[in-house]
């Protein structure tokens, strides 16, 4: 019975990290597949660049939205399952949702790379270290303008701030899966990070909605 509560909510997490809100925004307000434009990504970023400042922001906040939901839904079955460890199924609702995000089975399993969705999720699970890794992710765009920069630096400190910030609090898995998380992120980010070093990355611009 335990067994099989884990798997529902590591299911439910991923079927709400798989919803792809950027590719639905922009084919609703459009009428365009946001994957045939610029970068092809159906997050944030390539949908503020397609569709336009407020879409790209609403698609922000939905992603975030939905790894948050997620994490907040493993909180409250726990709740009402005392032989279930609280912190473990939220550790993998989290994992879950960011992995629905970035592999979606609606779209072949080619969805975003994470970032917004991972901000959700590690916001209901250690909140302090995300408002950290925040400040710095929007210090390193305003500098820059690079958001890839942003999100890569953010999320290599991410999980050494978490472990610094609740180690009287976390587990090792807990540790395990938000290191796991930010590996992904970044591995997501490889063709950006080549485009950095090569010094042809898109900096950040809106076009007029």
């Amino acid at each position: 019975m335990t067994i099989s509560i884990y798997f529902a909510v590591a299911g439910v997490a991923y079927l709400l990290g798989s919803i792809p809100f950027g590719l639905i925004l922009v084919r609703i307000v459009k009428g365009e597949d946001v994957r045939r434009i610029g970068s092809g990504n159906i997050g944030a970023t390539n949908v503020a660049r397609s569709g336009g400042a407020k879409l790209g922001i609403a698609t922000l906040i939905l992603d975030a939205l939905k790894g948050y939901a997620a994490v907040a839904l493993a909180f409250a079955i726990s709740y009402r399952n005392p032989e279930i460890d609280i912190r473990l199924a939220a550790a993998i609702a989290a994992l879950c949702t960011i992995l629905g995000h970035v592999f979606p089975v609606w779209l072949r399993f080619r969805g975003g790379k994470g970032v917004a969705t991972g901000v959700g999720a590690f916001l209901a699970l250690a909140p302090r270290a995300v408002l950290v890794v925040l400040a710095i992710f929007f210090v390193i765009v305003a500098i820059f303008r690079y958001v890839s920069l942003g999100s890569i630096v953010a999320s290599a400190i991410f999980p050494v701030l978490a472990f610094v910030l609740y180690r009287g609090q976390s587990s090792a898995v807990d540790f395990a899966v938000m290191l796991a998380a930010s590996l992904l992120i970044i591995v997501k980010h490889k063709a950006n990070i080549r485009r950095l070093l090569n010094g042809t990355e898109n900096r950040l611009q809106f076009h007029k909605s």
